[in-house]
């Protein structure tokens, strides 16, 4: 008899269990949010038992942890990946934008959300996410440094500052998806790369103490 009487999955490898798992989890928190949804509501849509998700994750907090690790080694193998020509920089970056803000779906930016609140009371959560952000930061930072040895973007742009603040932004752009229902993407990244398109030229000034470096509680993967 396989699991909740669905159809026999076979032998079905711990890590693509995982992975069902993770976006039944997802799809749950979104849905109903973090606190309203239970480990048996989650076990539900995975169609799982409750046994079997307690082998793979031993509470909602390790299921935060869980999304954000796999959006953390996502991420990174994206921004690995971003290597465009100098004269394609901005066009690469915005198309690399678009991907998350535009294309992506509104119920991610609906989960990042539920783990920016959880964040905010929850300091497991909160320590998990905020690595994942700093993660982000050196991504940034990263492909800022490779744009000014190219020639893509200007020397004298602080690296850290731009990328802090492009971070803000980005934070902004899915607060707005995830419940603003005059969202409109592609107005909306238009204009947040127009900021992005002043920094690289380095027509904003910018100080490393303005841009600021602090931890914010969330910044979402696609």
């Amino acid at each position: 008899m396989s699991e909740l009487g669905t159809k026999p999955r076979g032998e079905e490898p711990a890590a693509d269990r995982r992975d069902r798992i993770l976006d039944a989890a997802g799809r749950c928190f979104a849905r109903a949010g973090f606190h309203r949804t239970t480990m048996n509501d989650v076990a539900q849509e995975a169609g799982m038992t409750a046994g079997n998700l307690y082998r793979y994750f031993a509470s909602k907090d390790a299921l935060v942890a869980g999304l954000c690790e796999r959006d953390r080694a996502d991420l990174a193998a994206e921004f690995e990946a971003f290597q465009p020509e100098p004269g394609n920089f901005l066009a690469a970056f915005a198309a690399f934008g678009r991907k998350h803000f535009e294309d992506g779906e509104r119920d991610k930016a609906a989960l990042c959300l539920e783990i920016w609140a959880e964040a905010a009371r929850n300091p497991l959560v909160a320590g998990v996410h905020n690595e994942f952000d700093r993660d982000i930061i050196r991504h940034l930072i990263q492909i800022f440094e490779d744009a000014k040895r190219s020639g893509a973007m200007a020397p004298d742009v602080d690296s850290t500052a731009a990328a802090s603040i492009l971070a803000k932004l980005a934070d902004g752009l899915f607060v707005r998806r995830a419940i603003a229902p005059d969202f409109d993407p592609d107005r909306e990244i238009r204009e947040v790369f127009a900021v992005v398109k002043a920094l690289v030229d380095g027509a904003i000034v910018l100080s490393r103490a303005a841009g600021g470096t602090e931890d914010r509680p969330c910044s979402p993967a696609a």
